[in-house]
């Protein structure tokens, strides 16, 4: 069994850990347990790609998801109840649907992917090839996934940190950061923060 390399086994490993935390994920309904193992998926996922010789997606995999993406999340908790309320039977059947057709639709392409590691696949000795070659002429930049990202995927990186920033703006005014910071309202486990922190600034003004 020569497939069965020590790369082979962290890969099994990585993706029986990701099966682990996304089953939890689902099923938990603590929104705080929920955020925390999305920022660890994220992470494994990580260390997934960089198995995959990927660690351009791996870096932005652990800055955006396991970062970025907790941050926003554990503020953008702030304004919600702490725990998921029970969703309806009836309501789960659509979302299992779709997702059942998304997964069969990829292992039905899963065939038409060149094999790992394949120096021959038309991705390799055509295009990606061309690139390559074309960094050292064009850009005189050495690093060709930087220059990759930053000038032939311009467009496409610049939409990704766009997303990026709306988002951590929208949790920036959600959280009343905007000058209207105390005037939102939020009442996780049935109590009304916002009047409570109201009663007691003006309690402490009055004495």
């Amino acid at each position: 069994m020569d497939f069965v390399t020590p790369a082979f086994i962290l890969d099994v490993g990585l993706l029986a850990m990701l099966l682990v935390v996304a089953f939890a994920i689902v099923r938990l309904r603590s929104l705080f347990a929920i955020v925390m193992l999305q920022g660890v998926f994220s992470l494994l996922c990580a260390a997934w790609f960089v198995s995959l010789d990927a660690v351009d997606v791996a870096f932005t995999e652990a800055a955006v998801g396991a970062g970025v993406s907790t941050v926003l999340m554990l503020g953008a908790m702030l304004l919600t109840e702490r725990e998921a309320k029970p969703v309806p039977v009836r309501l789960k059947i659509l979302p299992l649907v779709i997702v059942t057709i998304a997964a069969l639709a990829m292992f039905y392409a899963i065939p038409d992917m060149p094999g790992f590691g394949d120096g021959t696949a038309q991705v390799n000795t055509y295009m990606g090839q061309y690139y390559v070659e074309a960094t050292a002429r064009e850009m005189f930049i050495p690093n060709v996934v930087s220059t990759t990202l930053a000038s032939y995927r311009g467009y496409d990186t610049f939409g990704e940190t766009t997303v990026i920033f709306l988002a951590g703006l929208g949790i920036y005014l959600l959280l009343g950061f905007n000058g209207k910071a105390g005037q939102w309202q939020a009442s996780p486990a049935g109590e009304d923060i916002a009047g409570k922190v109201s009663d007691e600034t003006s309690d402490g003004e009055g004495a």
